[in-house]
């Protein structure tokens, strides 16, 4: 029988390696796995490679990963905001390395990586520092910049409704980068607020199938507070 649902957190993140690259889905604060987040920092992988579409904000959940000095790298496309003082911090003293790729970049990098793509060209960035010894085409007289896949080893996603074989849905815009980074990683687990029995999430309502998560465990949606997470036991 097939049954994807954890026991806590902490059961879902077992075995997390350092120096792994972790996908944490989000934008802005939209949809950021909190819980999941709070989890890693508990679980204590370092020298991880982060990749998400900004670098934290405050000093909870991705901001608080990276206060912890467990992030070698991270992959973004909006790195300062008026609160991402720890990043800021972090990268100015030269402890943080930092990979800027325009947004639709990066979801498409993360995308290709899921769908079994080696490379593509694209024409942003053509021109500026972010193209600068890259390989670049002209394709019908445009300029064109090779991209490639970013590859996960873990995604951390935050969905809404989940079953027992991984189906997922998600709540409005906390989809963003939820979807093409379970498809991008060798190991998804995800977060949801209700578990559903098998067979009653509507087929056309589910966003992520089964086959692209490992694990899922169930929170309440008052998880994440006072920087922690309250561990929920699924029934």
């Amino acid at each position: 029988m097939i049954d994807k649902l954890a026991a806590s957190v902490e059961e879902a993140l077992q075995g997390t390696p350092d120096g792994a690259t972790v996908l944490i889905g989000g934008f802005g604060t939209a949809g950021i796995p909190d819980a999941l987040i709070d989890g890693l920092i508990a679980q204590g992988a370092r020298d991880l490679t982060v990749v998400n579409n900004n670098a934290g904000n405050g000093e909870a959940g991705l901001a608080a990963l990276l206060k912890a000095g467990r992030v070698r790298k991270i992959i973004c496309s909006f790195p300062r905001q008026a609160d991402s003082f720890v990043f800021d911090g972090l990268y100015r003293a030269g402890k943080i390395e930092l990979e800027l790729v325009p947004q639709g970049n990066l979801a498409e990098r993360i995308r290709a990586a899921g769908a079994g793509i080696g490379a593509f060209f694209c024409p942003t960035g053509y021109g500026t520092e972010l193209a600068a010894g890259r390989e670049t085409r002209v394709i019908d007289g445009k300029h064109y910049v090779l991209e490639l896949p970013i590859h996960g080893d873990l995604a951390l996603i935050k969905a809404e409704r989940g079953d027992r074989w991984g189906n997922l849905t998600f709540r409005k815009a906390a989809r963003n980068f939820g979807p093409v980074m379970a498809m991008a990683a060798k190991t998804t687990v995800a977060t949801v607020h209700e578990v559903a029995e098998l067979g009653t999430l509507d087929p056309e309502a589910i966003v992520t199938p089964g086959i692209f998560v490992s694990r899922v465990v169930k929170i309440d949606r008052t998880a994440t507070q006072a920087g922690g997470f309250k561990k929920k036991e699924v029934a």
